[in-house]
């Protein structure tokens, strides 16, 4: 189990979860009755929850659409290429182009290449592949 484990709240679990294979996610294992799904890819994990207003990790404060506003999660994947192509092929608008960038670190720089789509409640997601390091 990873050490890290977001668990994103949803407002409708099946529509997320038909997003989430899209992007090549599996259920590892659900909890139908409590509207909870574990989901992974190559190794990245996440939760899903579409929680009832009772239940005791429900937010204090009311849930406004889209609830993933202010978090970006970074998906690693080894064919960006192939991700890209089966979320066009939904038709759902990208939030970033796919593209190529190259981040600039102490004394090399990182290259990516990547794209960013909101899943439906809003939360950004950027599918990256790592390219290598470079000199600065």
């Amino acid at each position: 189990m990873s050490r890290l484990i977001p668990e994103l709240i949803c407002s409708d679990l099946p529509a997320s979860l038909a997003f989430y294979r899209v992007l090549g996610f599996r259920v590892r294992y659900e909890r139908p009755l409590e509207r909870f799904a574990y989901l992974e890819r190559e190794g990245a994990e996440l939760m899903l929850e579409q929680p009832l207003r009772h239940d005791r990790l429900y937010p204090r404060v009311e849930l406004v659409h889209p609830y993933g506003r202010g978090i970006n999660l970074t998906i690693d994947v080894d064919d960006v290429g192939q991700v890209h192509a089966a979320v066009r092929a939904t038709g759902r608008e990208l939030y970033l182009p796919l593209e190529e960038r190259w981040y600039d670190r102490a004394t090399d720089a990182v290259g990516v290449r990547q794209f960013a789509v909101q899943d439906p409640d809003g939360y950004l997601l950027r599918v990256s592949q790592d390219l290598g390091t470079r000199p600065r």
